[in-house]
């Protein structure tokens, strides 16, 4: 790939790509290096046949891997912590928006990865056909993933927000 096919890419992509990636890690510094990367890895290509859904799906395979090393990371350092101490007992949370918030990360977390990708990928204008491409889904499959991941996170939300008011989450 020539200088301006990936100016172009860049200037064509790069706000969605980082946005996509901000709300799937919860950090915009953290989601515009993983968006560099995903550049970088297209500077590498001679030619892309759906521009937008191959960033994404390689995006998505780079916050996967980074996330298998996190977890391996943070699975060590809490087994450390808890041998210091008991419990951690979370902040509480001040403002009702951000306690919503923190809701619908949480709601979100709880997901299947392919379902999460699905949605965020579809927050972010992708079409059927460049999500199917992403996930390696059939095109006819992506709307069965999409109505199910809604579905879910809805569920997922409201036993959370239930559950917070002291209600009953839906069994």
């Amino acid at each position: 790939m020539d200088d301006a096919d990936l100016e172009r890419l860049f200037r064509t992509y790069n706000t969605q790509l980082v946005r996509y990636l901000t709300r799937r890690l919860g950090d915009r510094d953290w989601a515009e290096e993983v968006a560099q990367e995903t550049f970088l890895r297209a500077m590498r290509q001679d030619r892309l046949t759906n521009e937008r859904a191959w960033l994404f799906a390689v995006a998505t395979n780079l916050v996967r891997d980074e996330a298998r090393k996190l977890e391996r990371r943070r699975r060590h350092l809490q087994l450390l912590a808890e041998e210091e101490r008991d419990a951690v007992a979370p902040e509480p949370m001040t403002a009702e928006r951000a306690e919503e918030a923190a809701f619908a990360r949480r709601a979100l977390e709880t997901l299947a990865e392919r379902d999460r990708h699905a949605l965020l990928m579809r927050e972010e204008g992708l079409d059927y056909n460049e999500i199917a491409e992403a996930l390696e889904l059939s095109v006819g499959s992506v709307g069965t993933t999409l109505a199910r991941a809604r579905r879910r996170l809805a569920e997922a939300y409201e036993a959370l927000a239930g559950t917070r008011r002291g209600g009953h989450a839906a069994s």
